[in-house]
């Protein structure tokens, strides 16, 4: 592939043989028209979907009410999606994959929902004679295994069929957490457009009423409620990521109990409205606010980890010849590789600056790559991966590697290598 940037003549890269220069490696599979289908079949599926719950929800609430319910709901959708995608930044995964979460999570998994919790209350109302009981045992029982259910097959759908962008913890929350939030956006519509009905019908306005109330409960006090339960299981599925080839019990078990660990919290949350009118507080505090607490600390510790990865393993790298001494630890400095965009803008224009951020996304898949195969878990187009990664890295080095340099000078990371390693070891590309 042709370097989408124009190089500075005086820096340009020498040595590139030229059978390599419009190489790029393509998996056997990868085949456009059939992706093309695939994604229209999905975008479909989803598509209907959303449909259908829009007519429910208005039957339900009224197109008044399903309006409120929209613009209410929508509120605090940016806020979660800006989180998530904070804490991607490190190796930011596709959007496509994100979007779908979203999707799913709002359109297939809360229909999914609708349809099973309604049908299964009627079953046990009809059972048991009492509307009561069967709306307890519906949100605490039924109620939290089927959303949780629903959700979850977002993350393993990813999980399976997009193995190359879904490879450790960080994948698993963030996946999780987009599926999480599409759902309690739908789910915020339909409480939401229902509160504004019943207080149409009664009247009611001010504090007092229903939907200013349910606004404050669901998007006031508990936003991160649905995304704090489903991350549980993404979890799971990013530890099975992690996991080696062939540990069979470490991919399975990981993701059970995530999504197990899920519906019990949710069981919990749901259940807090049995518990009088303080249990609501009470649960909050008891048990969402230290989930909420120890989540938050471990997606940070998560991305800090993968920092760490970084500056782990690209050094092996700088040593064959493919990256200068100072880089590895730049680009294991978000600061640092801010700095070194800015650097190449101000120096060559916004085009250097593309191409710095460009190496700096290929430089983190490297080593996320080189971390899989060191423990075990590397899949076996390994070798044809590294070999692409290096090759786009190779294009774009004459301008990123001044730029990471300057950076790591001008932040205080600069590196000198040990004595006995030998860095100037000619790169493979010059043969």
């Amino acid at each position: 592939m042709a370097p989408s940037h124009p190089v500075p003549p005086a820096a340009a890269p020498t040595g590139v043989p030229e059978d390599r220069a419009q190489w790029r490696y393509r998996p056997r599979l990868s085949l456009g028209r059939r992706r093309v289908l695939r994604a229209a079949a999905v975008f479909a599926v989803l598509a209907l979907c959303g449909l259908v719950i829009l007519a429910l929800v208005r039957e339900e609430t009224g197109t008044e009410g399903l309006l409120v319910g929209l613009g209410l709901a929508v509120l605090p959708v940016p806020l979660l999606m800006t989180v998530f995608r904070w804490l991607d930044r490190v190796e930011p995964g596709p959007w496509k994959n994100l979007l779908f979460a979203f999707a799913w999570g709002a359109c297939a998994a809360a229909l999914v929902a609708i349809l099973a919790n309604s049908f299964a209350v009627r079953w046990i109302a009809s059972a048991t004679a009492d509307a009561s009981d069967a709306d307890t045992l519906g949100a605490t029982v039924v109620a939290p295994v089927v959303e949780e259910s629903a959700k979850a097959a977002a993350v393993l759908l990813l999980f399976l069929f997009r193995r190359r962008n879904f490879t450790g913890l960080v994948d698993g929350v963030v996946v999780a957490g987009f599926t999480a939030t599409g759902f309690a956006f739908t789910e915020n519509i339909l409480y939401l457009g229902s509160a504004f009905g019943e207080d149409q019908e009664f009247g009611a306005t001010g504090i007092g009423s229903a939907t200013v109330g349910t606004f404050f409960v669901r998007i006031v006090m508990s936003p991160f409620a649905h995304p704090l339960f489903t991350v549980l299981t993404g979890i799971g599925f990013g530890l099975a990521a992690s996991a080696a080839r062939g540990r069979r019990a470490r991919r399975v078990l990981p993701p059970l109990g995530g999504l197990l660990l899920a519906m019990g919290l949710h069981a919990v949350w749901n259940g807090s409205s049995v518990l009088g009118p303080w249990g609501f507080y009470a649960v909050y505090g008891a048990f969402m606010v230290p989930a909420f607490a120890l989540l938050t600390w471990l997606a940070v510790w998560s991305r800090q980890r993968e920092l760490r990865t970084i500056s782990g393993r690209l050094p092996a790298y700088a040593a064959a010849g493919w990256l200068a001494p100072a880089e590895p630890l730049a680009l294991s400095s978000m600061r640092a590789r801010a700095m070194a965009r800015a650097f190449a803008s101000r120096t060559y224009g916004p085009d250097a600056a593309r191409a710095v951020g460009e190496y700096e996304a290929f430089a983190t898949t490297l080593a996320f790559l080189r971390d899989r195969a060191h423990r075990g878990a590397a899949d076996p187009d390994f070798p044809a991966r590294e070999q692409e990664l290096l090759h786009h890295l190779w294009q774009r080095k004459a301008v990123a590697s001044p730029a990471l340099t300057y950076a790591a000078r001008a932040t205080g990371r600069a590196w000198t290598p040990p004595p006995h390693r030998d860095y100037a070891t000619p790169n493979p590309y010059r043969g």
